[in-house]
């Protein structure tokens, strides 16, 4: 593989922008969340500085930079430092994402202990797939990203294609791994190809424009459904692919697929990760050919024609694999694409116990690949210091590379159980190990469909009198069924999205459930923001409902009329089942779940600290505790995108004087060409006259031949 630092460039950039994302999003949150009175609160759970032990081991058993705000003498409560958390992690990515020194390993390695220190207090808020994902990644970007802060950065960097390359192994197991498990869970809905029918309204938080991909023909919805399965099953082995265009074009089907979802559904940060981690996939010289600075076309050599040639061998065996493998035929007369798979569960899994091993040794072989170039290019250095100090280099970066890769092979390899009872104990204890830290995790995105009998939600309503009900509107999930869905990527709702998983079981199965019916009962604010930021939408704002119950209700797209015009609402729905029984504050049955669920009280609430570290945290959350999530992460977004094309268009007026002529010269100079020139406008004077006089002449000798 070719040079890759344009690419790293672009990773290290991206990564500072989505961590901007995730702590800017968490914060606006945590107050509702895990406030003194939040629905989880964090001081239940907050770690504590134990004197019988040293700091340092009390931090490996819970990681969490949280044990060191009283060990610091830090006078804030536990929201407050969790605020603190996440205010200097945005303000950290954010210098990294505009200023390139600070894309460095040190900065990286802060916003990786930040966004864990969080996540470990996080509960059930920070459990999803993405939070974990962020976390690898981010560790990975730790041993990608230079030593610039401490100049260590040599003139050479051997060692980089080896941890640029965990980050790719790092796309291959998303993506094949979550593939996978979409046939491997035996989901009706991706076995029978109607998964993505499903998909665009039984997804965490649907987009206005799902509306209208639902009524698209379901031949065309479960042809996508095949391309998605071809996607993340097919595609992902080329991404170890010796050859150069298979990469490529593995690029860029991937980065295709992963600005689908961006415009497909409110999936927060998750698109754009997936996207940053496709950039390993690509080299300087593809980078420089998109900003034009790429080498003149030259005549095809015998080598890259064969090259072409494999590569279109490659994709017609993968296009007619598809073709066999789910029966794809033309109907002609319904203009068409019918499709059925064509392979049994028992087929793909005897399938799955055959490739899972042979695509680690893939891996083993191309990180020894890898290792092995990085190793030359540190020997054939000139000077022996440079040699040796290269070489330890690569011998830490190596070690490092190795040990991430065999801690990986273990969740990779729970896809199948096979493979995974002949992990080596060594191995599976030493991912025990750091398993807390969550370096490495499984990926399973999808892999079984919900809302196949429609999109099921859960509908929270109030009442002063027990006989009126009033229902409360979410500002993000569905509820009533002549809102439009929002647009509200790549803000996380986390509350909305755990209150469409809740709907997929039993109260009893989401403790959270009751801790949040309990903090509206109190008419906590800050859990009331988490549903509506503007006060005049929320139908209890003057005073708390007396009694909430919640109902469960299937919820369907609706669709076009016959005349092809849409309808007036954008939902239908019927009511399935009461979810949560009608409860007030103080009656046996809450009292009884609280206690149930271990959401009483442990200990009394402390007042908050006066210091003037937490004066300034609460001046901060009066500026945005009114603005929604949405639209303070766009802002920043928007700020970010103003200081780029500022010190695009600084730096291009700033070229452009250097690359300027100076128009005015010293005056001595000035002063001593003086006469010179003087002298010489006199001789060109003379020289035009003298010119003048000859061109008569010659005039009228012309006239006199003519007579």
């Amino acid at each position: 593989m070719g040079e890759t630092r344009l690419p790293r460039h672009m990773f290290l950039w991206s990564m500072a922008i989505i961590y901007m994302f995730a702590f800017a999003s968490l914060y606006v949150q945590i107050p509702g969340l895990y406030g003194n009175e939040g629905v989880l609160p964090v001081r239940l759970v907050e770690p504590r500085v134990d004197g019988s032990r040293p700091v340092l081991e009390q931090i490996h058993a819970h990681p969490s930079l949280l044990w060191l705000g009283p060990w610091l003498g830090l006078d804030l409560d536990a929201q407050q430092a969790m605020e603190l958390l996440c205010l200097a992690g945005a303000l950290l990515a954010l210098g990294a994402a505009l200023v390139e020194p600070l894309r460095d390993s040190l900065v990286f390695f802060c916003l990786w202990a930040l966004y864990l220190s969080l996540c470990q207090v996080g509960q059930d808020f920070l459990r999803f797939q993405w939070d974990s994902l962020l976390l690898e990644a981010g560790f990975l970007t730790v041993l990608v990203a230079p030593l610039n802060l401490l100049r260590w950065r040599s003139a050479f960097r051997q060692h980089d294609a080896v941890t640029f390359w965990l980050v790719r192994w790092l796309l291959f197991r998303l993506s094949f791994g979550s593939g996978v498990a979409k046939l491997a869970s035996h989901c009706p809905s991706w076995w029978g190809l109607t998964a993505v029918k499903h998909m665009f309204e039984a997804q965490g938080i649907p987009l206005p424009w799902s509306w209208f991909i639902q009524q698209l023909p379901d031949w065309y919805l479960k042809l996508g459904t095949v391309g998605l399965l071809v996607t993340e099953i097919a595609v992902p082995p080329l991404y170890f692919a010796p050859i150069r265009h298979l990469r490529l074009a593995a690029f860029y089907i991937q980065a295709v697929y992963q600005v689908k979802l961006m415009f497909v559904g409110n999936y927060g940060f998750l698109p754009f990760l997936s996207l940053a981690l496709t950039f390993s996939l690509l080299d300087d010289d593809h980078i420089s050919y998109w900003l034009g600075h790429g080498k003149k076309k030259s005549a095809k050599t015998w080598h890259q024609t064969i090259m072409s040639l494999v590569l279109l061998a490659v994709f017609a065996a993968i296009i007619y694999g598809t073709k066999v493998l789910f029966t794809l035929e033309i109907d002609w007369e319904a203009k068409s694409i019918t499709s059925k798979t064509a392979f049994t569960q028992q087929q793909f899994g005897n399938w799955l116990k055959l490739v899972t091993g042979p695509t680690i040794w893939v891996g083993v072989l191309s990180l020894t690949w890898e290792v092995v170039a990085a190793m030359l290019g540190c020997v054939c250095v000139r000077g022996c210091l440079w040699k040796l100090w290269g070489l330890v280099q690569w011998a830490v970066i190596a070690s490092a590379a190795v040990a991430v890769f065999a801690i990986s092979v273990v969740p990779y390899s729970s896809m199948e159980q096979v493979y995974s009872s002949k992990i080596l104990p060594e191995v599976r204890q030493a991912y025990s190990l750091v398993e807390r830290y969550r370096l490495v995790s499984a990926y399973s995105l999808d892999s079984r469909m919900t809302g196949v009998d429609g999109r099921s939600e859960v509908v929270l309503e109030g009442s002063m009198d027990k006989n009126t009900w009033t229902e409360i509107e979410f500002m993000y999930k569905p509820g009533n069924v002549g809102v439009a869905p929002p647009v509200v990527a790549p803000h996380q709702p986390r509350l909305d999205w755990l209150m469409s998983q809740a709907a997929q079981g039993l109260a009893e199965q989401s403790p959270w459930f009751t801790s949040l019916v309990h903090c509206l009962l109190q008419g906590d604010k800050d859990v009331v923001r988490l549903i509506q930021t503007d006060s005049a939408q929320y139908p209890f704002s003057q005073a708390p409902p007396v009694y909430l119950r919640a109902s469960l209700y299937r919820y369907w797209f609706t669709q076009t009329t016959q005349d092809g015009s849409g309808p007036n609402e954008w939902w239908r729905r019927d009511y399935s089942e009461e979810f949560y029984p009608a409860v007030q504050l103080g009656g046996p049955t809450l009292e009884a779940m609280l206690n149930q669920h271990g959401l009483k009280e442990k200990f009394p609430i402390q007042p908050s600290p006066d210091s003037p570290l937490a004066q300034a945290l609460k001046q901060v959350r009066g500026h945005v505790q009114t603005l929604p999530g949405h639209l303070l992460l766009w802002s920043l977004l928007a700020t970010v995108a103003t200081i780029w094309l500022f010190k695009t268009l600084l730096s291009g007026v700033l070229r452009g004087r250097k690359a300027k002529p100076t128009l005015a010269e010293p005056k001595a100079k000035k002063a001593k060409d003086q006469p010179a020139a003087k002298n010489a406008s006199a001789s060109s004077l003379k020289a035009e006259r003298e010119n003048s006089e000859e061109s008569r002449r010659d005039a009228d000798k012309s006239t006199k031949k003519r007579k």
